[in-house]
Order: C-alpha cells, then sequence, then structure tokens
C-alpha cells in the first residue's frame, strides 16, 4: 500500500483509505488467490508422487495421532475440497493428469463474475 500511494501523490496524512487507494490505481486484492493457487498447486505436485513420502501422509491426514479434545483443527484437505468443489476420492483422481489438475487450479482460483 505504501507505494501505491507513493506512486498516486497521496500524503499519510491525507484521511484516504486503503479503499480508495486501490481503487484509484485499479489494483484489486488478490492475495487469497494466490495462497489457493499455491496451495492446490502443491497438492497436485505431492499427489503425483510416486510411493508413500511424509507429505502425503501428513496432507491426508493418515499420521496417526491421538484425537484432541475440542473442535476439530482444520486440516489441509478442508481447503482443498472446499476450494475445488469435491471429495477427497475424486480430487486424488484429478491429480494424477497434471493438465487437467492445472485447469481445474485455473478455475477454483479464477472464478467467473456473472451478472445476474
Amino acid at each position: 500500500m505504501k507505494c501505491k500511494r507513493k506512486i498516486l501523490s497521496v500524503s499519510w496524512t491525507q484521511k484516504k483509505t486503503n479503499e480508495w487507494v486501490l481503487e484509484v490505481a485499479g489494483v484489486e486484492r488478490d492475495l487469497l488467490n494466490l495462497i489457493k493457487r499455491r496451495k492446490l498447486s502443491y497438492f497436485g505436485h505431492v499427489m503425483r508422487k510416486d510411493g508413500d513420502c511424509l507429505e502425503k501422509e501428513i496432507m491426508q491426514g493418515t499420521v496417526p495421532e491421538a484425537r484432541k479434545q475440542g473442535r476439530p483443527k482444520m486440516r489441509w484437505m478442508d481447503d482443498m475440497e472446499k476450494w475445488a468443489k469435491m471429495s477427497f476420492e475424486k480430487l486424488l483422481r484429478e491429480t494424477e493428469d497434471r493438465w487437467r489438475w492445472c485447469r481445474l487450479v485455473h478455475e477454483a482460483t479464477n472464478p467467473r463474475n456473472e451478472d445476474g
């Protein structure tokens, strides 16, 4: 934001919100989409690995441990299922074909805006 304000010649003493600066600059916040894309891409990369590896076990949640009391923690797979809008089994099948997975990642991180 500091760089954008400097480019637009907006002093820090002026009462301009970050939303106003982004609107004037014509920029959108896309940090969440960047995180989604990287997590989904890394998930596909790890799931395509041959054999058993620690990364796969951690992502799939198959590491044995005692169940803790209280609300269950968010798992890596919870995000994957929510963002891709698919079940765990279907996600694993989709990761086998790299180009199809890349297309899925693109669709999940670049939603189309449909008017009415």
